[in-house]
């Protein structure tokens, strides 16, 4: 029998009034573990050093920076979020915007597709894919700069391939990077170019496919646009996502087309009557042109925000249509 305790055997036994519960600690390390431990932070310490310096640290510095007015000459005065309220009313900062996600809207879908394209013509059961994928890469290694000449020659009202084309279909010289509408799609049709990069990890994820899986659905009886929605398109919405992001960031970051272009056509950089100002175009204006500094750091740490934001959303939304199951595709 046992005493009346007023508690079962099952029961914790209770501690006495002044006493410590001792917890069991994690199983320790051996130094086997420990020496593979610091191997691999010794082999990880350079993308360490490296998010260090140059991501943690510009954020920081530009934040601090963004607090001030400064001009890089003088000695920084402190003046709060006096720099993100004059962001908020300034028209440009909504006209550089604007520009900026009409280019995003527009030149990201595009270059996905071009790319996916680009991927499923490299990935062709052919003898010569080889020498079919060098060729659809190498525009993608010409420079952006270079890239920007090129394009104002081709679309030249006077003597420019582009009109000249349109002058065989009846059509009469067309001004494409004078109108400050359509000189940005210039700068979307130029990003095309750049396709490659994404198309070469477009067609990784391709290859990655299981082939049984089109034998078989052709032995149902699945077509090639079957074939394509229910297990290509699945199958490589990882790396969908992937380009996806990195084409967010790039295009919500663009400046060397629009500097190059704008450049080219009128006196004014951004130009012609701000249809080339991007985003980042008026940040470099501010550090660079004016010399505020404090007013350009703001203006930068807003686009970080945004950035994180965006790429943050787009992850959680992808939950819904990324499958990194073989088997669930």
């Amino acid at each position: 029998m046992f005493p009346a305790t007023g508690r079962t055997t099952t029961d914790p036994p209770r501690l006495r009034p002044g006493t410590l519960e001792v917890r069991r600690a994690g199983p320790r390390l051996s130094p086997r573990d420990r020496r593979r431990l610091w191997t691999g932070l010794a082999f990880v310490s350079p993308w360490i050093v490296g998010v260090v310096v140059f991501v943690l640290y510009p954020v920081v510095y530009s934040f601090v920076v963004s607090l001030t007015r400064y001009s890089g000459m003088n000695s920084p005065d402190f003046v709060g979020f006096t720099n993100y309220v004059s962001a908020a009313v300034d028209p440009l900062v909504r006209t550089s915007i604007g520009n900026t996600l009409l280019y995003a809207v527009v030149a990201v879908p595009c270059s996905l597709l071009v790319a996916l394209v680009v991927a499923i013509a490299m990935n062709q059961d052919l003898r010569e894919v080889r020498w079919y994928r060098t060729a659809l890469y190498i525009p993608s290694l010409v420079p952006t700069f270079a890239l920007g000449f090129i394009f104002i020659v081709f679309v030249n009202p006077q003597f420019g391939v582009v009109n000249q084309v349109l002058r065989v279909f009846g059509a009469g010289d067309v001004n494409l990077l004078g109108d400050p509408r359509t000189i940005k799609f210039v700068i979307v049709a130029m990003a095309q170019l750049a396709a490659g990069n994404a198309a070469l990890i477009f067609l990784a994820g391709l290859r990655a496919v299981p082939p049984t899986l089109y034998e078989a659905a052709r032995v149902d009886g699945a077509g090639p646009v079957r074939q394509f929605l229910s297990i290509t398109l699945p199958l490589i919405s990882p790396v969908v996502l992937f380009n996806l992001i990195t084409g967010i960031s790039s295009a919500l970051q663009v400046f060397t087309e629009g500097y190059v272009v704008s450049a080219g056509v009128s006196d004014a950089v951004g130009g012609p009557d701000n249809g080339t100002l991007f985003y980042m175009l008026y940040v470099y204006r501010n550090a660079f042109s004016y010399a505020s500094l404090g007013y350009a750091s703001a203006l930068a740490f807003l686009l970080f925000v945004v950035g994180v934001t965006l790429s943050a959303l787009v992850y959680v939304l992808s939950k819904r249509f990324v499958n990194y199951d073989l088997d669930a595709g």
